[in-house]
């Protein structure tokens, strides 16, 4: 059995206010909240809950009156009764925060990951290994769903901190994070894309090749007469919804229009009898 005055390291002869002092430097010291250990927290507290009382502190430093007592009142000492329905009840006993012993909970666990672009169309599983508080690594397997969004939460319940004994293990959070791509712009579930046509083309119409996000080779009409920043949308070429896969965005297609640089004097000859 410890020694509740080395526990809280005052002497027998201590003030209550000395006793406090002592209590509230240590609980704050090993406070399980702030990483401290849970059994030399609890040593603490019930150091405190018997030095504090003085009827308990009494019968500590007195354990053959207390024993008296005990065979006074057939095997019940005043008081027994209603401390162990505190105990087993939720009485009124919490520590130096507020907490009640069986209020701790451990904590959740704040992790992030980078993915690309196409693991965010796609979908993805990875599996990491993740050092917990303890020293304990938590192998985890993370199921990233198709269409999830930059600044995403993915929640694992469960499975995270386990420093505090007994308590519920606490979850893991890991925000997704979204690298930057170099074709295309997420804009919600849209994807955007800059294509670059002469002016040529911009004035007379063409028909225009490129790849979507999945490679797939699409074909679109540009109109005779676009203008330079036009939007052109081609519907269900975009990123699929995270709460339903099925449905996919647009892809808009940013249209700049570049003006030759090389013309022969014969060709400029030609479009100023053309615009004359």
């Amino acid at each position: 059995m410890s020694n509740h005055y080395q526990t809280l390291g005052v002497k027998a002869n201590a003030t209550q206010e000395e006793i406090k002092k002592a209590y509230r430097k240590l609980a704050a010291q090993h406070h399980p909240d702030r990483g401290g250990d849970t059994k030399k927290f609890q040593e603490i507290q019930a150091a405190y809950d018997v030095l504090s009382d003085p009827t308990k502190k009494q019968q500590y430093d007195n354990p053959n009156s207390q024993f008296e007592e005990f065979r006074t009142y057939g095997g019940m000492p005043p008081g027994f009764e209603d401390l162990m329905s505190q105990m087993f009840n939720g009485g009124g006993f919490t520590d130096l925060f507020g907490k009640r012993p069986n209020s701790y909970k451990n904590k959740t666990l704040n992790f992030q990951t980078t993915i690309s672009l196409e693991d965010a169309f796609y979908g993805k599983i990875i599996t990491t290994n993740l050092n917990l508080p303890r020293g304990d690594v938590q192998t985890l397997e993370v199921k990233i769903p198709a269409g999830i969004k930059n600044g995403n939460v993915i929640r694992l319940a469960g499975v995270g901190d386990n420093s505090i004994p007994n308590a519920p293990r606490g979850d893991i959070h890991i925000t997704i994070n979204i690298s930057n791509h170099s074709v295309f712009t997420r804009e919600n579930d849209d994807l955007r894309m800059s294509v670059e046509i002469d002016c040529f083309d911009a004035i007379l119409g063409k028909t225009l090749k490129f790849n979507s996000i999945d490679g797939k080779v699409l074909e679109t009409a540009i109109p005779p007469g676009i203008q330079p920043g036009q939007m052109l949308n081609i519907q269900g070429y975009g990123m699929p919804n995270i709460s339903n896969p099925l449905a996919r965005g647009r892809l808009l297609l940013e249209i700049n229009i570049t003006i030759p640089k090389t013309l022969t004097d014969e060709q400029k000859d030609q479009l100023k009898k053309i615009i004359s």
